[in-house]
């Protein structure tokens, strides 16, 4: 187990990654990752979620036209989140377990980019997701192969407010 500050050193130094070894997540590893997110908070504790990994390199390469990333095909695992809409937080849920993945994987010494940006329909149908669920974003994950730089990032005087804006 990590300690507080160790934890705050993996949530402040992750970075966006988009190029990875080409090296393999061991079944534990993927499996604690994984774990990470079914256990995330959700509103009513309705777990709106489901989550499709793959692993599958002619999948992985589908799925590059449809969301605009070429490094998709690099990384070990895509994980696309799913919600049901039935529940009104489920994007913000998907999101949460997501975000758990994320430094998850951080603290297990791999990397992640989060991708936005998709053609929903043409993922739901490689994926034979059913037209229930709405996928929300789908994560990238691997061992990196470059450690970026942070971008830019706004000062907390900009962005915060105290008792009212």
């Amino acid at each position: 187990m990590c300690d507080r500050k160790e934890l705050l050193k993996i949530i402040y130094e992750r970075r966006s990654v988009r190029s990875y070894k080409k090296k393999p997540i061991s079944d534990d590893v993927l499996k604690a990752i994984l774990e990470a997110g079914r256990l995330a908070p959700s509103a009513h504790n309705q777990q709106p979620w489901h989550f499709i990994v793959v692993r599958n390199p002619e999948i992985k390469r589908k799925l590059i036209f449809m969301s605009w990333n070429s490094f998709i095909e690099e990384a070990s695992v895509l994980i696309v989140g799913c919600g049901d809409p039935r529940s009104e937080w489920m994007t913000v849920d998907v999101a949460i377990a997501l975000q758990n993945m994320v430094i998850a994987a951080e603290a297990l010494g791999l990397a992640s980019c989060w991708i936005g940006a998709f053609d929903e329909a043409e993922v739901k149908e490689i994926l034979k997701i059913p037209e229930n669920l709405r996928v929300v974003a789908m994560i990238t994950i691997g061992y990196p192969a470059e450690k970026p730089e942070m971008p830019p990032k706004k000062k907390l005087e900009e962005i915060v407010h105290y008792d009212r804006f």
